[in-house]
């Protein structure tokens, strides 16, 4: 009887191994990239991308849905008219930026599907 359970356990356990291991190969890393290191050479980003930068300030327009990421030596226009906009979206903040990167002809934009901003409980005291 003592086989009996520890082929049983061990069955358990090989099968709670393979799970994990199935988990792990499943999940999609997502890799988030700085606006200074996509635009550095934006044609080997096009397409999905998820991208950190800053909101340039005076840039937010909500009439085109549309404001300016910016880091320290590149901008980029994003078009949010697809995107929920969430708590703590402001000019100045830092915010990530998931969605389609794209030359329309005039340059580059960025379509965007989701935008997340900081927890803001961290910015209050």
């Amino acid at each position: 009887m003592a086989g009996t359970r520890a082929s049983r356990l061990g069955l358990v356990a090989v099968c709670m191994a393979v799970l994990v291991a199935l988990m792990f190969i499943s999940v999609d890393p997502e890799t988030q990239y700085y606006i200074d290191e996509v635009m550095d050479s934006p044609q080997d980003y096009e397409g999905d991308v998820h991208m950190r930068g800053q909101v340039s300030p005076g840039t937010i327009d909500s009439s085109t849905s549309s404001f300016i990421l910016i880091g320290i030596e590149h901008s980029l226009s994003i078009d949010y008219s697809a995107a929920a906009i969430p708590d703590g979206f402001e000019e100045g903040h830092t915010i990530a930026v998931k969605g389609q990167l794209m030359n329309n002809g005039a340059g580059w934009i960025l379509i965007a599907n989701e935008i997340q901003t900081g927890c803001p409980s961290k910015y209050s005291e």
